[in-house]
């Protein structure tokens, strides 16, 4: 099955998500998973959205909750759909956020232990390996709109991916 027949399938939207990834001279703030959905990933901060909220409201809520941070100026850089046809209710609509500007100090929490990598040293083995394929493109000031449908292990099975600059 790929993305266009799956789509096909499917009853309900997708759940509303955001990912922010911090970024300052030459490095990127990821955080690691510490419970729940994506457990052991490396990743930017972020969550699913509340009723009624905007996404960027998602995305400042989001990146406060998990490390501390009030986040300004959010530039959106990238829309993925993701898929999991083994888990319907997986299923989400991603909107990723960069970061230039904040106030305060990525802390760990509960749920996220942060870390700052430089851009030549990013942790893809611990990641989604989506990651590989769209960040370095928006990284670069690229912009990113894509699908992917991940199988067993998290694997990628099927993608659609358009990046423009």
């Amino acid at each position: 099955m790929n993305i266009i027949e799956y789509k096909e399938q499917i009853q309900h939207p997708l759940q509303e998500a955001t990912l922010c990834f911090l970024v300052r001279d030459g490095e990127v703030l990821l955080a690691m998973k510490k419970r729940g959905f994506a457990k052991g990933k490396f990743n930017g901060v972020g969550g699913k959205a509340n009723q009624g909220e905007t996404i960027e409201e998602t995305a400042t809520r989001e990146t406060f909750e998990e490390i501390g941070v009030q986040v300004e100026n959010l530039q959106k850089v990238a829309s993925l759909e993701c898929f999991f046809p083994e888990n319907i209710s997986l299923g989400q609509h991603v909107t990723v956020f960069i970061a230039k500007e904040w106030k305060g100090n990525p802390t760990e929490t509960e749920e996220m232990d942060p870390k700052w990598f430089k851009l030549n040293e990013i942790p893809y083995e611990n990641m989604w390996p989506d990651e590989l394929i769209w960040l370095p493109q928006v990284l670069a000031g690229k912009t990113v709109k894509a699908q992917f449908m991940f199988g067993t292990n998290d694997l990628i099975i099927d993608q659609n991916i358009e990046i423009t600059n």
